[in-house]
């Protein structure tokens, strides 16, 4: 009879497998990235947009385009485009980013042939109406104002702010540049930016060669290269660290948001700074989970992590505390910070932290669009699969001494930016 009281035996993932992509021309130029994989006859396809011509005095112009693009054609209402697509059970979806922007197509493969012309609709004709516009910057402001009331909405913006400035990553959005946007500059952003030469397509599901001749029909021959723009091209500030206190006397918790620039996923260290970070809060059982809510209590929850974006990358660390007890959490998050660059972390801790990572990494290849996603991430750093190889083989092997010199190199605390909105 099986003894429950014994934990059944763990051992280490040995290997995980990625299924790599097939990449395809268009006629027009678009690189195309088909994971042909699944049991479904159904199938995603990307249209990934590089974000050009940035303009500090309109920083908002990448995201309404991105947000209004299905909203009008010169053939088709906001209304009609959605009724379209519901009638073939297809789905549509925008999706913002500092660096691209994507517009994305779920379909069943039988009706790909009826659905992509509205795609190519949108992607050349969509003419931004202005009642769809007004209802977007009257919807946003309310979102904006709802949020400005939430603690950690204020940790999150300010925190970025200080961190890159007036870029798109950190630029400090406000009501007053809603109101800024006009149909004309939307027209002209989207004419420059969603173009054959800014657009990267990819592809998952079951996607065979009548497939692709289908994608290369409607979207490959009659779509033209004719931009002009520029690529983003602005100065990240040099952190100086320091602390930053958004007063909101009412609140009964308050929002902490804190870390530095750091490095990108292209950067050598990145896979051992990984590690490194779960150790810290990059998972439940992380340190600052075991500290500030399970011994203190100060929280429900705290994490940490690590962002990459394409030239930059940054390390930060979240939570909500009681207002109370907030600068005892700060404390004790320094505390911690302090630790891992002064001692070694422990073997079991180090095996724990192993198998969790790889078992993350093998739960997220689940399906086709994971693989793809997977993809996505080191196709726009400029990597290629080895990266993953040396991601796999750092987290098997990375020593608990090189952990310590990764923390003395990036978690200079001198240099973290400290964002506490709440009551002082």
């Amino acid at each position: 009879m099986l003894n429950r009281t014994i934990a059944p035996e763990s051992r280490q993932i040995e290997d995980i497998s990625f299924i790599k992509p097939v990449k395809y021309v268009l006629d027009n130029g678009i690189q195309t990235f088909v994971i042909n994989a699944g049991q479904q006859d159904l199938v995603r396809i990307e249209f990934i947009f590089e974000n050009v011509n940035w303009d500090g005095s309109k920083p908002l112009q990448a995201l309404a385009v991105n947000h209004l693009v299905n909203n009008g054609t010169s053939q088709l209402t906001a209304w009609e485009i959605a009724e379209k697509v519901d009638y073939y059970g297809a789905f549509l979806q925008t999706e913002y980013g500092a660096d691209q922007s994507a517009v994305k197509l779920y379909t069943l493969n039988k009706h790909l042939a009826e659905i992509l012309p509205v795609l190519y609709a949108i992607l050349n004709e969509s003419e931004f109406p202005d009642q769809e516009l007004g209802i977007f910057v009257q919807n946003q402001k309310q979102a904006l104002q709802v949020n400005m009331q939430k603690n950690d909405f204020l940790a999150r913006k300010h925190f970025a702010h200080a961190l890159f400035g007036d870029t798109p990553y950190g630029v400090n959005i406000a009501a007053e540049d809603y109101d800024r946007l006009n149909r004309e500059e939307l027209l002209a952003y989207f004419r420059a930016a969603y173009r054959p030469e800014h657009c990267t397509i990819v592809v998952a599901g079951k996607f065979g060669t009548e497939e692709f001749g289908i994608l290369n029909q409607v979207i490959g021959q009659p779509w033209k290269n004719s931009a002009d723009s520029a690529a983003n091209s602005f100065i990240v500030p040099v952190p100086v660290g320091g602390d930053v206190f958004v007063e909101r006397p009412e609140s009964l918790q308050s929002a902490i948001r804190m870390g530095t620039l750091a490095i990108p996923r292209s950067h050598a260290d990145f896979p051992g700074l990984q590690v490194l970070n779960c150790v810290l809060g990059g998972y439940f059982g992380s340190r600052l989970m075991a500290n500030i809510r399970e011994d203190k209590g100060y929280t429900y929850g705290i994490g940490s992590a690590i962002a990459s974006l394409k030239d930059i990358g940054y390390l930060f660390i979240a939570t909500e505390v009681g207002a109370d007890v907030c600068n005892a959490a700060l404390s004790e998050i320094e505390k911690e910070l302090s630790l891992l660059k002064q001692e070694l972390v422990g073997p079991e801790e180090l095996d724990l932290v192993r198998n969790y990572m790889l078992g993350a990494m093998l739960g997220s290849l689940e399906n086709a669009f994971s693989h793809a996603d997977k993809f996505k991430s080191i196709y726009f750093s400029g990597l290629d699969y080895d990266y993953y190889e040396r991601y796999i083989d750092t987290v098997k092997t990375i020593s608990a001494e090189r952990l310590r010199q990764l923390a003395q190199q990036y978690l200079d605390t001198t240099r973290f930016t400290r964002v506490v909105a709440g009551k002082r």
